[in-house]
């Protein structure tokens, strides 16, 4: 009898195992070649650097609590690293991927391993290069289910579709912000805006290839909206359809319906479109919103086309019948920007940090510097009157290491390649965004990062100025997710604006696009050791130096520790 207790008891073991492993958060094995690969589009083949060949880059599907292991090895002529845009990144700092912040670049023929587990995220996020402009053509979507057995808070949609939207230059991006470089000027602007990596039907040469996203009637599905362009914030719209936002940077949001998105780079937005009009054809749009003044843009509309499984004409034989093209908002429409912004709310009442440690006020915005010397004027100050083109954070323009990545160099306590000193506030104060003194134009170049303690709360006012134009920049924080307590425009005033702080339901983001002329704050727990670059998302600024880093210290013991480094990291 105790035999056949035993087998029972095992039998028992067994299928419980069956059933935990059945629920067991998996391992994903991915590798990742960066190699030059020829690319058609807008009529001209180019070599364009890409993963696997592939443009976009493969889609990643993880559920929330898996790992991923991405071996990268790089076939390419440029140095490069990858980012895991919006993944927390707990304790994981080392597989972040901006280069010189948590690790040297990949060199050409370089391989290393990224490993790193999704721990309480779902949805939407990305993928993309974080070295140089690489990520113009490096980039793909990192989808995150639920849990094995649990669900989403909204009906389960008939089927999910990554809409990508990117920017596509007929010239090389390296070229391209090389040039600007050398020049000092603005970079030349993109030639086309994309959807998964195709201009669409307003374009030349590029009907053939428009993207077709299937619906049918009495469906409802997911659309996964992400901003892969690089210098360009775009409005989003599908023809005759409303949209429901039930998530945003892989948090999921309060439903709410809206006929517009409007997404900064790095921003992603799930939406749940509803087949629920006339079988047909109707475009997904997609157009820049500018918010700086007299800047170049480029003012081009991508398309894809929703087609209903069941309109009389199907898939590619119906040139004859156009889709119906919806109206899109003003390139400058920010009050409509300001309306879906303020849509966002958390779910439910969330647990915002209070009692504040750290106070913090970063401004946020352009510079000039003067023509240094031993330039040459007109070849290579040709920003304003002479000038070069820079950015700032509290007038601290950042600049890379190179010989360390800031990362390493704090583990191994080397000196001399950054300090801690980044201003909390400041260092002189003045009317942000009103008629600014020319001689708080030029900032001061540094590699200056702001140190927290471990488990600090802390608050940040961003504050845009209106040195040399204002502008909406979507201000990215990696490793950390923040809520975003409130919004407004001109200067944001402590005494007043604290009245407008929702410590109720704000939205949880991980990249916030700061109004132009105007102030947004933020605030997170400073839980996850490591040094995280906070920067503006349209690289033309990061390359300007819009950007600096939390150098947040470990806590107490191992759990609040950041892990040693892998012994593949890239040497410099």
């Amino acid at each position: 009898m105790e035999f056949f207790s035993h087998i029972i008891l095992g039998l028992l073991v067994l299928i419980a195992s069956a059933f935990s492993s059945a629920n067991a958060d998996k391992t994903h094995y991915h590798d990742f070649v960066i190699q030059s690969t020829p690319v058609k589009r807008l009529c001209k083949t180019q070599n364009v650097i890409t993963v696997n060949g592939m443009f976009p880059g493969p889609t990643l599907e993880v559920n929330n609590g898996d790992t991923l292991v991405v071996s990268v090895v790089n076939r390419a002529q440029y140095n490069v690293t990858i980012h895991w845009h919006g993944v927390r990144q707990m304790r994981t700092g080392w597989a972040d991927g901006p280069e010189f912040v948590t690790q040297c670049p990949i060199r050409p023929g370089g391989k290393y391993t990224y490993r790193f587990t999704i721990q309480g995220q779902e949805g939407t996020l990305w993928w993309h290069a974080h070295s140089s402009w690489l990520r113009a053509t490096v980039y793909g979507a990192l989808i995150i289910h639920p849990r094995e057995g649990s669900s989403y808070p909204f009906t389960k949609p008939n089927r999910e579709t990554p809409i990508i939207l990117g920017e596509w230059w007929n010239a090389n991006p390296i070229d391209v912000v090389r040039e600007a470089t050398r020049t000092g000027g603005t970079p030349n602007v993109s030639d086309a805006y994309t959807i998964n990596g195709q201009p669409g039907d307003l374009y030349n040469c590029s009907s053939q290839d428009t993207v077709i996203v299937p619906i049918d009637s009495g469906e409802t599905n997911l659309l996964r909206v992400i901003n892969a362009a690089m210098n360009q914030p775009l409005f989003f719209t599908v023809a005759n359809h409303k949209l429901t936002v039930v998530g945003a940077d892989a948090s999921y949001v309060k439903p709410f319906t809206t006929t517009v998105l409007m997404l900064g780079p790095g921003q992603t937005t799930d939406v749940l479109i509803s087949g629920n009009q006339q079988s047909a054809r109707y475009y997904l749009a997609a157009r820049a919103y500018q918010s700086a003044q007299n800047a170049p843009f480029d003012n081009t509309t991508t398309t894809a086309i929703l087609e209903y499984k069941s309109a009389p004409c199907a898939a590619k034989n119906c040139s004859s019948s156009k889709p119906i093209l919806p109206p899109l908002p003003a390139y400058n429409d920010t009050a409509t920007v300001t309306a879906f912004s303020n849509s966002f709310r958390s779910p439910n009442k969330v647990l915002v940090p209070t009692d504040i440690d750290e106070n913090l006020f970063f401004t946020v915005g352009l510079g000039l510097n003067n023509c240094p010397p031993n330039f040459n004027r007109s070849s290579q100050c040709q920003g304003p009157n002479g000038t070069r083109f820079t950015a700032s954070m509290n007038n601290v323009s950042f600049q890379l290491p190179s010989t360390f990545s800031i990362l390493q160099a704090h583990q191994s306590r080397v000196p001399g390649v950054f300090t801690t000193d980044f201003p909390a506030k400041p260092p002189v104060q003045f009317d942000y965004t009103g008629n600014v003194s020319r001689s708080l134009w030029q900032p001061v170049p540094g590699t200056k990062v702001y140190k927290l303690r471990y488990g600090s709360r802390v608050q940040l006012v961003l504050q845009d100025t209106s040195i040399v134009t204002p502008e909406n920049h979507p201000i990215h924080l990696h490793g950390y997710d923040f809520y975003i307590i409130a919004e407004g425009f001109g200067n944001f005033n402590p005494q007043t604006d604290t009245s407008k702080f929702n410590l109720v339901d704000p939205p949880l983001r991980n990249t916030v696009a700061v109004p132009a002329n105007g102030w947004a704050v933020i605030r997170f727990v400073a839980d996850n050791p490591g040094v995280w670059l906070m920067h503006c998302h349209l690289d033309v600024h990061i390359t300007w130096g819009l950007a600096t880093a939390f150098l947040v210290e470990n806590g107490v013991g191992e759990l609040q520790s950041i892990e040693s480094p892998p012994e593949d990291l890239p040497l410099c």
